[in-house]
């Protein structure tokens, strides 16, 4: 029996030649770590173990098109950090005020990261904005429970997503 064709193995291609280094050198990295040892008979298993990694690494979560712009992700950091602030103020003002200024609903978020890690990583991000937290997904689209939808979430929703867009490139600009 053949495998179906999107099952089969694809060929290393350059693009993914850096991220199979990289891995390589991430698990022998930690071999050292935990053996601390300069045995040629230690850093020969090690070897085998980082090879063995990578493998099933690749396996597991294989490589894809694009990568990260380290210097577009540090920018997002402070934007990152300010928006978790906000979300923490924002989420105790309406607590303490006793008129609870809330009106709770759900929003429907359609957005441009297929299902996988980026999109996961939005989900993440997206869940310090203030007051709205990703709930599920519908036909293709993110849902957020909002605690007042009358706030822009959509909006600050397309923002968020540019923003992580900007700190991923390569393919279709998702990661």
């Amino acid at each position: 029996m053949r495998p179906a064709p999107d099952q089969r193995k694809k060929p290393a291609t350059p693009s993914s030649v850096p991220t199979v280094l990289e891995r390589g050198l991430l698990f022998f990295l930690v071999w050292l770590v935990l053996m601390p040892s300069a045995k040629m008979a230690d850093l020969v298993v090690g070897l085998i173990a980082a090879v063995l990694a990578t493998w099933a690494s690749l396996r597991l979560l294989p490589p894809e098109s694009g990568y990260l712009r380290f210097g577009a992700l540090l920018a997002f950091v402070p934007h990152f950090m300010w928006q978790s602030v906000l979300a923490g103020v924002d989420v105790a003002r309406r607590a303490f005020d006793p008129r609870m200024p809330l009106r709770p609903g759900f929003v429907v978020c359609r957005v441009s990261f297929p299902p996988g890690p980026a999109r996961n990583e939005f989900a993440v991000i997206t869940s310090l904005l203030p007051g709205s937290v990703p709930a599920g997904e519908a036909e293709g689209a993110i849902v957020y429970h909002a605690l007042d939808i009358r706030q822009p979430v959509a909006e600050q929703l397309a923002e968020e997503e540019k923003r992580l867009t900007a700190a991923l490139t390569g393919g279709d600009g998702h990661d």
